[in-house]
């Protein structure tokens, strides 16, 4: 079994809290997130529109819908920190973009590096069962709590300010949280179906989750990312997080080639479909980006993901463009870490790659690091998170075949598609 011995970032401020599990059966006494509490409590609630759905928002604020989530998600958000929930004012972090060609982001943030506890994570086991005694988002308290996140049935997207839970289309609600200890202004987590405790598992569904959030807030310096286990996501309880960064992330500039690819035999690739590959970036990824509705994307690269998880093999995810494009990224720095294969250079910074830095956005959390912080410096970390040239073909080939596409190369070996395409155009014209 490979371990490593690192510290979790703490994103509750109920996180290193020992509560007894011996509970009253309505109401614990602390507002909690758990059966206990939230069934019987009110809540602001956005409801949205699923495919194919039309209609403005609807609320007391009448509000457009291209900004109301924006500005719901910050104005909340904003509270909480007015109250004092925060373990640190993260408007105070520096932050700076290094020289260079690809314009890598690098923030100084000591406050995530405080108080920490001491925790021990596999590293080799993507799939991992749910511990219900270890800390999970249902001990976190409701005052962290933003807003519940679901479906509408009426074809219309609505806030309700004060409504009670047990009204929601779900028994078990999608819930948007703080992240106590945030990289960026507006730094949320996206836990879905929070009571059904799901482990750190994606699926169609969550996935589906994620992708309308990015289109409700219609701006597309607002992103989410995913990490699987073994790539640096820190509880094992399903969520997302999401933040607004006013500036295009690295990997979303990079240069990358399309794909050719025809659909497997006997299956069928959603029209108007494409994947690209990253080049001339330290981490290899793929793109992902068309189909008609937003099922169309999220279930083919679902369907690749669901392999991933199946086979062990640990990614992060980009949610980018207001949920047009979708950047997959396999990797294997934890499995290098505990084997000893990663530099001392690297370990002594104390950055663990998940999705973010992998996207370019590089929280350093040591001041020496950052005043010395350079495009070869950060080449040099993100590139120990990649996998091999040969590895990654091989998962790519799997990848796309579980998607329901095979790559079209020559008989040299290479992809007949020369077609260089330049990221972040964005398909919406709203901006933070």
């Amino acid at each position: 079994m490979l371990t490593i011995k690192r510290v979790a970032t703490v994103v509750s401020n109920y996180q290193e809290d020992d509560h007894s599990d011996n509970k009253p059966s309505f109401g614990c006494g602390r507002n909690c997130l758990g059966s206990c509490c939230l069934p019987v409590s009110k809540l602001p609630i956005y409801l949205f529109k699923k495919d194919g759905d039309v209609g403005l928002v609807e609320s007391c604020e009448g509000v457009s819908e291209i900004s109301f989530l924006h500005n719901l998600l910050l104005g909340q958000w904003q509270d909480r920190m007015n109250r004092g929930l925060f373990r640190y004012d993260v408007t105070d972090c520096q932050t700076k973009i290094i020289p260079g060609h690809h314009g890598f982001i690098a923030q100084l943030n000591e406050g995530r590096h405080l108080k920490k506890r001491p925790t021990e994570f596999r590293v080799d086991q993507v799939l991992q069962p749910f511990d219900e005694n270890k800390f999970n988002f249902k001990k976190i308290g409701q005052e962290e709590v933003l807003f519940l996140f679901d479906h509408s049935v009426d074809h219309r997207s609505h806030f309700l300010a004060n409504e009670s839970v047990e009204n929601m289309p779900s028994p078990s609600p999608n819930v948007v949280a703080i992240n106590v200890s945030p990289i960026e202004y507006g730094h949320v987590l996206l836990i879905p179906r929070v009571l059904d405790c799901f482990p750190q598992r994606i699926d169609h569904e969550s996935l589906r989750l994620a992708m309308h959030m990015a289109k409700e807030a219609a701006d597309p310096f607002f992103r989410l990312g995913y990490n699987s286990l073994g790539a640096f996501a820190t509880i094992n309880h399903l969520h997302f997080q999401a933040y607004y960064l006013a500036a295009p992330f690295p990997v979303e500039k990079a240069k990358r080639q399309k794909i050719k690819t025809v659909e497997n035999k006997g299956h069928q690739c959603p029209q108007g479909l494409s994947v690209s590959q990253l080049l001339d970036y330290p981490v290899r990824g793929l793109v992902f980006e068309g189909g008609n509705t937003i099922r169309d994307l999220s279930d083919t690269v679902a369907n690749s993901l669901v392999f991933l998880q199946k086979n062990n093999i640990p990614f992060n995810v980009l949610i980018s463009d207001c949920g047009n494009k979708i950047y997959l990224f396999p990797q294997c720095f934890a499995e290098r870490q505990a084997l000893g294969e990663v530099s001392q250079e690297i370990l002594q910074a104390q950055v663990n790659p998940a999705v973010w830095e992998i996207s370019g956005h590089i929280v350093l959390k040591r001041k020496v690091d950052f005043d010395q912080a350079s495009e070869a410096y950060a080449w040099k970390l993100l590139a120990e998170v990649s996998l091999s040239e040969e590895r990654f073909q091989e998962v790519k080939a799997c990848v796309l075949n579980a998607a329901a596409m095979r790559e079209v190369v020559n008989a040299e070996g290479i992809n007949q598609e020369d077609e260089m395409v330049q990221n972040f155009v964005p398909t919406t014209s709203c901006a933070a």
